[in-house]
């Protein structure tokens, strides 16, 4: 019975993860950061999530995320962004919209040398118990000359469905990040790594780098290390278009 109780929690955590994906809220590589769209500008982002080796001897499907996301206040020191996702799971177009929304305020905006605050949630699905996972979570980041931006908060979402692999309730975690343009070589250069604390699919170590091909177009690579060491990591591409 233990046997056949894992191999059952597994099956749903493979599902539970291979729906997720992140063009939703801006992000660094994987988690939220505390940028926020300015008032009425848009920002479109097409992510793919690709497996790079099988679970359980199933091949997982990529999972590929398109994202609008716009600014909606036209305040200077506190910001808010609005967005929608459309989610394929390796055709699987079963409730595929999810929402998320930020509030912040940016560096200096409170005092001279104050940190950027962000607040918010994301990844709120239209069906109970299969996409509602409902992620809230706050953070704080501080840019520190030439060693970059550092951010750090903390997460928490729907219990039933963040859990881990023996089906225990795993559903909040730390979220920390560094990221920076490499000036150096190029001001279109960005390189990141951010970290999500937690045994559900949602815990990942991930790094990437983005190119800026136009002042409004980059694109990013990426790679995902989940903490479960079952899950096996995911390459990532993502486009982000601003207008």
């Amino acid at each position: 019975m233990k046997i056949f109780r894992v191999f059952a929690v597994k099956t749903v955590l493979l599902f539970l993860l291979a729906g997720i994906a992140y063009a939703t809220p801006s992000t660094q590589i994987w988690i939220p950061s505390t940028d926020i769209q300015a008032f009425k500008k848009g920002h479109f982002g097409l992510d793919s999530y690709i497996k790079t080796g099988s679970q359980d001897g199933a091949t997982e499907p990529t999972v590929t995320n398109m994202g609008l996301t716009a600014g909606v206040l036209p305040f200077e020191k506190v910001q808010m962004e609005l967005g929608v996702d459309y989610r394929d799971t390796g055709g699987n177009h079963d409730y595929p919209l999810l929402f998320n929304a930020k509030l912040g305020t940016p560096e200096n905006a409170l005092f001279q040398g104050s940190p950027a605050i962000a607040a918010g949630g994301y990844d709120f699905g239209t069906k109970s118990d299969i996409t509602n996972y409902n992620l809230y979570y706050g953070l704080a980041a501080k840019t520190l000359g030439q060693l970059g931006r550092f951010s750090a908060g903390y997460y928490t979402g729907n219990k039933d469905l963040l859990i881990d692999i023996d089906g225990k309730k795993d559903n909040h975690g730390l979220l920390l990040s560094w990221d920076r343009t490499i000036t150096e070589i190029s001001d279109k250069l960005w390189a990141a790594v951010d970290y999500q604390g937690g045994d559900n699919g949602y815990g990942a170590l991930s790094f990437g780098a983005a190119w800026k091909f136009a002042p409004n177009v980059g694109v990013i690579l990426g790679y995902d290390i989940y903490n479960e060491s079952t899950f096996k990591p995911t390459a990532t591409v993502q486009l982000d278009i601003d207008f």
